[in-house]
């Protein structure tokens, strides 16, 4: 499966509001755009994605911004990807249902819709809360030095 980079920016954007949702002001594109090394421009696109699929909201202005729309143990991956990648869970097309049914039907059964399934599963479980978390965790390991 590949996530397409407007996914993965999506996701390391949501991840880093995640971290500073306890404070509860609004982050503007341009502060998450210098702190990941994302192009502003391509953020504003991806940003108006996750506003339209309710994952952040925004207010104008002076003060304005961005904020998640619900705390992140709250929005999965799920959540996130299906906002931005549109076609991320698209049916997969037919390949040979005129010529030969009984296989079309059990390459769909068997592996289409069996990998959509495991991959909808795993990444409704994981939640921005748990990325959060991990990245933490990984800040503590970096910091981490061994002397032999």
């Amino acid at each position: 499966m590949r996530i397409s980079a407007k996914g993965r920016y999506a996701l390391a954007a949501m991840i880093s509001m995640a971290e500073c949702y306890d404070n509860g002001e609004y982050i503007t594109v341009i502060s998450i755009s210098e702190k990941l090394g994302i192009s502003k421009i391509y953020l504003e696109q991806v940003f108006s994605l996750l506003k339209r699929g309710s994952i952040v909201i925004s207010v104008k202005g002076a003060q304005g911004g961005y904020q998640l729309a619900r705390m992140p143990r709250q929005i999965t991956v799920l959540d996130v990807l299906q906002a931005v990648e549109l076609s991320l869970f698209e049916p997969t097309e037919d390949t040979v249902p005129v010529k030969a049914p009984e296989i079309e039907d059990a390459m769909k059964d068997s592996v289409f819709n069996a990998l959509d399934s495991a991959i909808k599963s795993t990444l409704e479980v994981i939640t921005l809360e748990d990325l959060v978390n991990k990245v933490e965790e990984n800040k503590k390991n970096q910091g981490l030095m061994y002397f032999i």
